[in-house]
């Protein structure tokens, strides 16, 4: 199925330029040992690679909405470690 957003070079460079913002999320969510105690860092890893699924389905799909899967992720990561900050006393 072919979508005419998929065929743009804009969507093409807005696709690639997603997919580098979410491998640096990973970059996050991998260091986040530093914060994160092991039992709760395995979820987190599990979401990200979650993400991941759905960046490759939007990146077929719709590549300008990318960005939006790196974004997402992001803010996924800062809420997880904020709340586990404010109700599970996590600290570095």
């Amino acid at each position: 199925m072919s979508d005419q957003n998929t065929s743009s070079p804009t969507a093409t460079i807005s696709g690639v330029v997603g997919i580098v913002l979410y491998v640096a999320t990973g970059f996050v969510y991998l260091t986040s040992g530093l914060v994160v105690p092991a039992p709760w860092l395995f979820p987190l890893w599990g979401v990200w690679l979650v993400g991941l699924y759905v960046l490759i389905r939007v990146f077929g799909n719709r590549r300008a909405w990318t960005p939006l899967v790196a974004v997402a992720a992001a803010a996924v990561w800062w809420l997880y470690v904020t709340l586990g900050g404010l109700f599970l006393d996590w600290t570095a």
